[in-house]
């Protein structure tokens, strides 16, 4: 295993332990009679007592409802079955149209260098406008409109006008194709599409006419079709026929006041995907009210988001982190908006973003930080960085190699807060936390007001020791199920299948003795040699610290009636996996690990197959060194990369 140092790599000042709102909130919960010295004892009673702990952040984050109702919760010991303020009414974007007039609401930059601001007021119009519109063509709760959308402000503008209405979003970024949005898009018979004329990566224009022409004529519920130019002044007229432009379709109305439609706590509010590789994506349904209280759980508690704060996370509109930062507006915050490469033209853009618009909340995801580590990029030589506060990591573990790249090459006084959660509960078991210490390779904090644990095979709950991640008792954001699912047959199978009435999430993982948690990969990935369970992410963490690997992906292989380890490595350009390198790599991985994670192959590759969000796909790649199809290669961003897992002569052997 990797070194753990016996000092953490940053902790909270005195000044920042009574500045946090997590202090405040004590504060606030002593005024109510209850006295708790401080998070641990909060997090314990908030674990012990979830009705009195969300009712408490229902006051506390000031809510705005029709009703909330005196029943917080109806069979709270059910999973899935328990339903949390069912008498509750209330509208997911009034909660977030909540800013100053004058003050910054959104700040964009493209990569193309287009640039807008957006005032709070000018936000509230604009919703305004958009959503009278789609009730001039009869949109109504209940509706889906969809967005083909890169992450622009206008699609920010368009899902808190839909959701207003009371009727149910879903994205997709405009790198997917065409396949792919019929494959989530068509399941759930969207009445309008908003989709943009074109969107720029690496330097490079990409004109999306043609494949909205193909995926209207795949979606026969369209009723309307709205697009918009990327950079309206440019005066283009994007001609696609049987659709009407941004401007058109907006044109006849003015700002008024925004009539929010009230609906029940559990109504739906957004609907997300699974990853699909493994079929057709799974089409999650979000409630409008788990939403909400969850992100507002997690931007106040495990993020500390003050008012003002501007806050930035990379992400595209086909991920769920886009809907959890999109959700900070809650707290009166500025987002900080970039659509484009990460990379372009260098490896600085990103962060160069932070000074340019005072960044106090930096979000990206491992890969990004572990691809600046290799590149060796000295950050705080070239940017102050004065305006952060914190960093937020995820997507995949982060490796403890990436926290010190940061503490070294980036900034020493920083929190750095890998995180941990997923599209299914549209946000984390387990996050940041700004009144608690940063320990190297381990995420801070178990997620406040949920009963996280980690289970061994025989169900038994176990601490420093690898095994499942589980929630035992029901939460807020859990899905209302997923669409089209008869007898919830899906969703039950999906989480409830290995421990019935357990949440099980999928990950392997470890509570350490810093009470934090380290993720050791997907449950479904698990390496499973001579009965040892071995999480991938334990082989990474190695592989990825030499400099000739740009990037890894691990698999087992089925093998003499037992299965073996098969690690492929992308090699940085210019380099060779020779003999000597493949011992030098399998030492490193006994020596740090153990000699059970050392691969009996270690085979270098052109590409990594990874999914449009980004994640590497062990599963598709499993599948196809197996000789066995995969199922939805519409899912990848890459899927030419399979090709170079296919008929390997080395496998043979």
């Amino acid at each position: 295993m990797d070194k753990i140092e016996n000092t953490p790599l940053w902790s909270p000042s005195e000044e920042d332990i009574k500045k946090s709102n997590v202090t405040k909130f004590i504060s606030y919960l002593s005024q109510r009679g209850l006295n708790l010295r401080n998070y641990e004892d909060l997090f314990c009673w908030a674990e012990e007592n979830p009705e009195n702990f969300y009712e408490a952040l229902w006051d506390f984050s000031q809510i705005i409802s029709k009703t909330r109702g005196n029943k917080i919760v109806e069979d709270r010991h059910l999973m899935p079955g328990a339903k949390w303020f069912p008498e509750a009414k209330l509208n997911f974007a009034e909660n977030l149209l909540i800013g100053e007039d004058e003050k910054d609401a959104i700040i964009f930059e493209g990569e193309n260098l287009t640039k807008k601001i957006i005032s709070w007021g000018e936000l509230r119009n604009q919703v305004s406008v958009f959503a009278q519109a789609l009730q001039a063509d009869g949109i109504k709760e209940g509706d889906r409109v969809v967005a083909y959308m890169p992450n622009m402000p206008e699609t920010i503008i368009a899902m808190l006008a839909v959701t207003s209405l009371g009727a149910i979003w879903s994205s997709c970024s405009p790198d997917f194709g065409v396949q792919g949005v019929k494959d989530r898009f068509g399941q759930i018979e969207p009445s309008v599409m908003i989709a943009c004329s074109d969107y720029f990566y690496n330097g490079k224009r990409f004109n999306c006419s043609s494949k909205i022409k193909k995926i209207i004529n795949e979606l026969e519920s369209l009723k309307r079709v709205v697009i918009l130019p990327y950079n309206p002044k440019e005066n283009q007229r994007v001609i696609i026929e049987n659709s009407i432009s941004w401007n058109d379709y907006v044109k006849n109305f003015i700002p008024l006041d925004i009539k929010f439609k009230h609906m029940k706590f559990n109504d739906p509010l957004y609907i997300m995907y699974s990853s699909g590789t493994t079929g057709i994506p799974k089409c999650i349904i979000h409630s409008i009210g788990g939403t909400l209280l969850q992100h507002i759980k997690e931007h106040i508690f495990h993020t500390d988001l003050k008012k003002g704060d501007k806050i930035f996370y990379f992400t595209t509109c086909g991920w769920m982190m886009w809907n959890w930062v999109v959700s900070a507006l809650s707290c009166k915050a500025t987002l900080i908006l970039y659509d484009g490469s990460p990379f372009y033209p260098n490896f600085k853009r990103l962060w160069s973003l932070i000074d340019k618009y005072d960044v106090n909340i930096f979000g990206t995801s491992a890969k990004f930080i572990d691809s600046c580590s290799k590149e060796k990029i000295n950050i705080k030589e070239n940017l102050n960085l004065n305006s952060l506060k914190t960093i937020l990591s995820t997507g995949s573990p982060l490796s403890p190699d990436s926290f010190d790249y940061i503490y070294q090459k980036v900034k020493k006084n920083v929190r750095l807060s890998s995180i941990s959660g997923g599209t299914d509960i549209i946000g984390c078991f387990a996050s940041g936390l700004s009144v608690k210490p940063v320990w190297r390779g381990e995420i801070q904090s178990k997620a406040i007001g949920m009963k996280v644990r980690v289970y061994n095979e025989d169900a038994k709950e176990i601490e420093g020791a690898k095994g499942e991640l589980v929630c035992i008792e029901s939460f807020p954001s859990m899905p209302i199920g997923f669409w089209d699912d008869k007898n919830n047959e899906k969703y039950m199978e999906a989480y409830f299948k290995k421990f019935p009435g357990i949440w099980t999430h999928g990950d392997y993982c470890e509570i350490t003795k810093n009470k934090g948690m380290i993720i050791y990969g997907r449950s479904d990935a698990i390496l499973n040699p001579g009965g040892v369970r071995i999480g991938t992410a334990e082989i990474y963490r190695q592989v990825e610290s030499f400099e000739k690997i740009t990037e890894a992906i691990c698999v087992s292989q089925e093998w003499n009636e037992d299965i073996r380890i098969i690690l492929f490595v992308k090699m940085a350009p210019g380099a060779y996996l020779d003999d000597l390198f493949v011992d030098k790599i399998k030492n490193k991985i006994k020596v740090s690990a153990s000699p059970r994670h050392v691969p009996a192959k270690i085979i270098s590759v052109e590409d990594i197959p990874r999914t449009i969000s980004g994640k590497i796909t062990e599963l598709a790649v499993r599948e196809i060194i197996h000789n066995r199809p995969v199922k939805n290669k519409e899912a990848l961003s890459n899927p030419e990369a399979l090709d170079y897992f296919k008929n390997l002569k080395q496998l043979e052997y």
